[in-house]
């Protein structure tokens, strides 16, 4: 596979339009801090990694609201890809919607979030972004 984290995004998207409950993706360092980050602002209802002897699984419980039945995850979008990869400064972290969404960002600190690298005054990798 030459691209694991558009894969992992693939996968949650089309969960998502299909109005899955549960979502299972291939786990890997980078996946786990991703998932705990989405986790963390409220874009899943919860996750699990499984080990089953080889890699290992995420299983991601997709959030929906019960009166309208729409997804917390509107769009989930590949920014840096293995052909062309997008840096980032802090000055110039960009903002997803006008702060409404969340750029995930691969720092030298860790992944994290958009106003996290912000505030942690430090820059890296565009990973995604997702509202």
């Amino acid at each position: 596979m030459t691209d694991p984290i558009a894969d992992y995004l693939t996968r949650v998207r089309n969960a998502v339009m299909a109005r899955h409950k549960v979502v299972e993706v291939p786990a890997s360092n980078l996946k786990k801090e991703m998932t705990k980050i989405l986790y963390d602002k409220g874009y899943i209802l919860n996750y699990k990694v499984l080990d089953d002897g080889k890699q290992g699984l995420i299983k991601m419980a997709l959030k929906y609201d019960p009166a309208t039945k729409e997804a917390a995850i509107k769009k989930l979008m590949r920014v840096s890809t293995p052909g062309l990869r997008k840096y980032t400064g802090y000055r110039n972290v960009p903002r997803v919607l006008n702060g409404l969404g969340i750029a995930i960002i691969s720092t030298s600190k860790g992944v994290m979030t958009d106003k996290e690298a912000r505030n942690e005054k430090v820059g890296g990798e565009v990973l995604c972004y997702v509202y």
